[in-house]
């Protein structure tokens, strides 16, 4: 069987939506005739762990491990934070505004730590990568990116070795939504950039989740780009979704800061809650995982902090279990410059529950493609609040009549083995060239 090598900083047990796309994609390459070998990080500084993702991973799979050397013992000394504190990658911050020393710590992490805060692994991983590989036989690399650093690495092992390299791009680089807060030199900048075309580049071929992104690589000079979309895996949900629990639910999973939240839309419930009292006796609002101050801020203003929940991060299976349980879900897109192309990971596990989305973000972005695909729910732009009542009341009104909220679209396309299927054929390209 063909082997592939995957570099990823991002595995079990780390927790949260960068782990899922390699770890499926290990879990289902072989069906497609690619044997997976995973080169990670050791004694990584994960930000979240998730001891029950450990259970996808197989038994014989083989797994190599780096040392690693991240400046976070560092940063949480700076910062105040306790040794136990796990340090987050994103702008968010659950409690209060951000702090003068969160800033300069911004600051730092975006001017002496290019590509990222890993970046202090490319030199031992290429070394350790390129003395294994005297002895071991590895057909291709995929390298998952962000960190950025995992490039870095397949970069400097494909100048070696030239063996061919899919450069994978969950996000961006310098397009990604939070680039112009990282508060950057122009010689950082000039270095971001000069590394990204590097990879760009060099890579044989270059995949990402979206379609708009695809496009702005192929603006950054990548002359071969694959849209693998990320997925949900069906054997994750049961076959036919469970009746939903009680009440008028919205549920919310996963990170949520305050690019992502929608101010008019807690103002559509506040005053749907005003016109009609009774929905206030049923309506409930759950978030569920790591969730800016903001929100709740929000809520208040707007009287619905009493009819919100809020659930700290949980492991993945308990979080799906939330999904397939909830009567309606929200997804919330970045308002930011690059929104058009941005899919939050968690829409095609929100696609597996069946379960009615409402989404909030530009009415021709690349989510409202797969939601318009799927027949998955409702798209309503983020200024467009008397839309976003009109999609709460009918929902409202179907769920007093008792009917059922399932969602009956095709979403086979995005099951993880499908798009692992669309990785192992770009693989497969990668020998016949």
């Amino acid at each position: 069987m063909k082997r592939v090598l995957l570099i990823t900083y991002y595995w079990p047990p780390s927790g949260g939506a960068g782990v899922q796309r390699v770890l499926k994609l290990v879990k289902y390459l072989r069906e497609f005739g690619w044997e997976p070998v995973v080169f990670t990080a050791k004694d990584a500084a994960y930000p979240i762990v998730d001891e029950s993702l450990l259970q996808d991973v197989p038994d014989d799979q083989e797994v190599w491990k780096g040392d690693i050397w991240e400046p976070y013992e560092v940063y949480k000394r700076f910062t105040g934070q306790g040794k136990k504190e796990q340090v987050y990658s994103g702008f968010m911050n659950e409690e209060k505004g951000m702090s003068l020393t969160q800033k300069l710590s911004i600051w730092l992490r975006g001017n002496f730590f290019i590509p990222d805060a890993r970046a202090f692994w490319i030199k031992p991983a290429t070394h350790f990568l390129v003395d294994k590989l005297k002895t071991e036989k590895i057909d291709a690399i995929i390298s998952s990116g962000p960190p950025h650093t995992a490039h870095m690495i397949a970069r400097n092992l494909h100048r070696k070795t030239g063996l061919p390299w899919i450069a994978d791009f969950r996000d961006p680089w310098t397009n990604i939504d939070f680039y112009d807060q990282l508060m950057l030199s122009s010689w950082a900048d000039r270095r971001h950039r000069k590394m990204e075309a590097s990879v760009v580049n060099e890579c044989t071929k270059l995949s990402t989740v979206t379609w708009t992104w695809a496009d702005e690589f192929r603006q950054l000079g990548a002359s071969s780009v694959e849209v693998i979309t990320n997925g949900f895996d069906e054997e994750d949900f049961p076959d036919t979704p469970p009746d939903p629990e009680p009440g008028f639910v919205f549920n919310y999973i996963g990170f949520l800061n305050d690019d992502r939240n929608s101010p008019l839309l807690w103002e559509a419930f506040g005053e749907l809650i005003q016109e009609i009292p009774a929905m206030s006796e049923v309506l409930k609002l759950r978030f569920v995982g790591k969730t800016d101050h903001v929100v709740f801020r929000d809520l208040e203003k707007n009287g619905l902090l009493d009819l919100a929940e809020r659930i700290d991060y949980v492991p993945h299976a308990t979080a799906l279990t939330y999904l397939t349980q909830a009567r309606h879900l929200i997804l919330l897109i970045n308002d930011v410059r690059n929104a058009m192309g941005h899919i939050p990971g968690k829409t095609y596990e929100y696609l597996g529950s069946r379960r009615p989305i409402l989404c909030i973000g530009p009415e021709s972005s690349d989510s409202a493609r797969v939601i318009r695909q799927c027949e998955a729910g409702e798209v309503c732009d983020f200024a467009n609040k008397e839309k976003m009542k009109k999609i709460i009341l009918a929902w409202y009104q179907q769920y007093r009549k008792g009917d059922p909220m399932t969602c009956l679209g095709d979403i086979s396309p995005f099951t993880r083995k499908s798009t692992t299927q669309k990785m192992a054929k770009a693989l497969d390209s990668l020998l016949l060239q």
